[in-house]
């Protein structure tokens, strides 16, 4: 079982003017996939404090899968993905492809997602959007492959080639 660790970014919701409902969906998901959440968060649209809750969780160890909700639209306080950017190590862009791929057969505006994914020390970092119904869609379309990606990150058996599913 993986630690996981759910981020909403919002300033509606951190000021309490709106109940965050992203958050709660996403870590349910994950519950229901087998991670044990072990820590969930709102933060207000403001980069260093997204950078921050990512850069501590990762360093500390605290969730091998960190997954943030919010704030990669065009709007101009949207800085998720550049807080995501700025304290991952490596990314992983097939991620973001992926889940722009299942959307875009939902909407075309899935093409406007700017969410984006990468790795800080052993812990994998995923953006999705802040609307409950995108992020569910997004989660759902790489949900299954994340486990073995988590597997390899911790220094685990890296042959997929051998894999069938």
């Amino acid at each position: 079982m993986y630690r996981a660790a759910v981020l909403t970014v919002s300033d509606r919701s951190f000021r309490g003017e709106r109940p965050d409902a992203g958050g709660p969906l996403i870590a349910q998901m994950l519950r229901d996939a087998g991670y044990d959440v072990v820590l969930t968060a709102i933060v207000p649209d403001e980069q260093a404090e997204i950078e921050a809750f990512l850069a501590d969780a990762a360093d500390r160890r605290v969730a091998e899968l960190i997954v943030t909700t919010g704030g990669t639209g065009f709007a101009p306080r949207d800085v998720t993905p550049e807080a995501t950017m700025a304290v991952c190590q490596r990314m992983t862009p097939g991620i973001p492809e992926a889940m722009r791929y299942a959307s875009m057969q939902v909407t075309n505006r899935a093409m406007l997602s700017r969410s984006q994914a990468g790795i800080r020390e052993r812990s994998l970092i995923i953006n999705r959007p802040g609307s409950p119904k995108a992020a569910k869609e997004n989660l759902e379309a790489v949900l299954p492959a994340l486990a073995h990606g988590l597997e390899m990150l911790a220094g685990g058996p890296a042959d997929c080639a051998s894999l069938t599913n």
